[in-house]
Order: C-alpha cells, then sequence, then structure tokens
C-alpha cells in the first residue's frame, strides 16, 4: 500500500481541476445565440401545422455550401418560434417520439436523453423562440430567446435531434421541402 503525502494529493487535486476548468472552458457553449449563430445564412423558413393548428416557424440557418446530404458533418442552426403555450416535458417526449421515428434507440439511452431534454427544456409562451445549434462530433446546444439553457454533450443526440427537421426520414417532409427550398438543387439532395 502506497501513501501520498497531504501536500502531494492537494497539488494533485489543484492540477486536475484547473485542467478541467480550462477543458471546460476552452468548449464552453457560446453565451448568445448571436455569437453561436456568427456567419450562418438563412437557407430556408416553415411552419409547422398539426391537424389544423399553427405550432411554430422554423428557420434554418447554415454556413453558405449547405449540402442537405450532409446536415449532421456542418454546424447549424434551428430556430423555432413558437405560436402558442407549449409545455416543456411534452416538447421533449414529442422529440425524442420524433428521433425514434428516425433510428432505433435503446431504452436507457432513451430515458437519458429525455431527461436531459426535460431539463434542458422549459415551458413556452406564443411568442417564444428556442434555437439550437447543432455541432458535429460533439453534441447540441440550445437557446431559449438567446439566452444559454445548456447542452446535450453526444453527436449520435444531436444527429438524430436534427433530423427531426432535416433527415429524409422526417415525419414532415412538406415542412423539410419547404426548409430546404432555398438550396441549389444539388444541395438538397434526399
Amino acid at each position: 500500500m502506497t501513501f501520498t503525502s497531504l501536500p502531494t494529493l492537494l497539488a494533485t487535486a489543484v492540477l486536475t481541476l484547473a485542467s478541467a476548468t480550462t477543458t471546460a472552458q476552452a468548449s464552453a457553449p457560446e453565451a448568445s445565440l448571436d455569437i453561436a449563430g456568427q456567419n450562418k445564412q438563412v437557407v430556408g423558413n416553415a411552419r409547422l401545422r398539426v391537424w389544423g393548428f399553427e405550432v411554430y416557424d422554423v428557420q434554418l440557418k447554415a454556413e453558405p455550401g449547405f449540402d442537405s446530404a450532409r446536415f449532421a458533418d456542418v454546424r447549424l442552426a434551428l430556430e423555432l418560434s413558437y405560436l402558442r403555450n407549449l409545455k416543456g416535458a411534452d416538447i421533449a417526449e414529442r422529440s425524442l417520439d420524433e428521433m425514434r421515428n428516425l433510428e432505433t434507440i435503446a431504452p436507457a439511452q432513451a430515458e437519458v436523453w429525455l431527461g436531459a431534454m426535460r431539463n434542458l427544456f422549459p415551458d413556452v409562451k406564443k411568442g417564444d423562440r428556442l434555437a439550437g445549434i447543432h455541432q458535429p462530433g460533439r453534441g447540441a446546444v440550445f437557446y431559449l430567446n438567446d439566452r444559454l439553457l445548456g447542452e446535450v454533450a453526444d453527436p449520435r443526440f444531436s444527429r438524430l435531434f436534427f433530423g427531426i427537421w432535416l433527415s429524409p426520414k422526417t415525419s414532415q417532409p412538406a415542412m423539410r421541402e419547404t426548409l430546404l427550398q432555398g438550396l441549389e438543387p444539388v444541395a438538397r439532395s434526399q
């Protein structure tokens, strides 16, 4: 059994904490949506209607040259402007249902993601804007009315979440087509 002196343990703990803090600061999400969305141009806008009820307007922003077939590989922003009041828990559950329609998700993973979305997504009122930034290889960052809510640091989550609107397997193909209509035909591939 090896014993380490208290000063050595404290020094190691301080160095570990300093390293973790530096890493966290280097990879921390941008504090505002304006900063996170820099260098993005509007690709398209669409409106979600369910059973005749208007739910939200959605806007897609991406860098010039965006190719919808490779949406999971590029940084992009989606902003939903709500046209009615909705509970955050309902938004989280519906999002998970839509993600499951795109790909099989293990029950344990689904619970983790549902918990993360329930913690992040607040109840929204008509006029609120909920935005997400897809960060390939890293995850998704969310904002409410330009205020940082937090992030889900899981690339698969982010790919499936943004696939709700951008995947060819979306449950809303007409909305996807409207969102992408500003692209050149080759960039709007199926």
